[in-house]
């Protein structure tokens, strides 16, 4: 009987250490991911707007890779975060922006005409 009590109060002290360092281990990693998924939000890509239809609220948009959504280049219909990004450029526009994956719906948060 003791050595059974015993063996069950072992294994329950080395138990929690492990899983201290699990809850540590993973919070950790967890901030770690942070700076990196704010880079790549934040690291715009290059395009080139085919439409413009304010009707649906949609871009046309011709661009390069965009790394956050490990995307390579294409043409492809995005939705925009904000309206009025779509008085900001018309068809044929050059463009820097930034797109995310948002309720299963690819949309624009951020764009900026090319000079």
């Amino acid at each position: 009987m003791i050595g059974i009590r015993f063996m069950i109060a072992a294994a329950a002290a080395l138990a929690q250490p492990v899983a201290a360092q699990q809850a540590s281990t993973d919070h950790a990693s967890h901030h770690g991911a942070a700076p990196d998924t704010v880079a790549q939000a934040q690291s715009l890509a290059d395009g080139e707007v085919r439409k413009v239809d304010k009707d649906t609220k949609k871009l046309t948009i011709r661009h390069g890779p965009i790394a956050n959504l490990d995307m390579p280049t294409m043409t492809m219909v995005y939705q925009v975060a904000d309206p009025a990004m779509l008085d900001q450029v018309k068809a044929g526009d050059k463009i820097k922006f930034n797109a995310e994956k948002l309720g299963g719906a690819y949309t624009v948060t951020k764009i900026e005409a090319v000079k």
